[in-house]
């Protein structure tokens, strides 16, 4: 699939010269960063997730910390 994106110019340069140095195409560059960047997120949403199955009680912030929370938040309509 194309697609079109905006990225700052010396991202830009840096994968292209990533790009050459490997042989590979700009698109391969690309997608294989972008593919282990949601493997990534994946790895360590899946992690969260286990690590609050196996200790429910960390997922509920103490009520201090949902105060503090809570007041953190800019006013107005939502």
């Amino acid at each position: 699939m194309k697609t079109a994106i905006s990225i700052p110019d010396p991202v830009f340069e840096a994968a292209e010269e990533l790009a050459r140095r490997l042989g590979k195409s700009r698109s391969q560059v690309y997608a294989e960063a972008l593919r282990q960047y949601l493997e990534r997120h994946d790895h360590i949403t899946r992690r969260l997730n286990e690590a609050f199955d196996a200790a429910p009680e960390l997922a509920e912030l103490a009520p201090v910390l949902k105060e503090m929370q809570y007041r953190s938040l800019p006013k107005g309509d939502w």
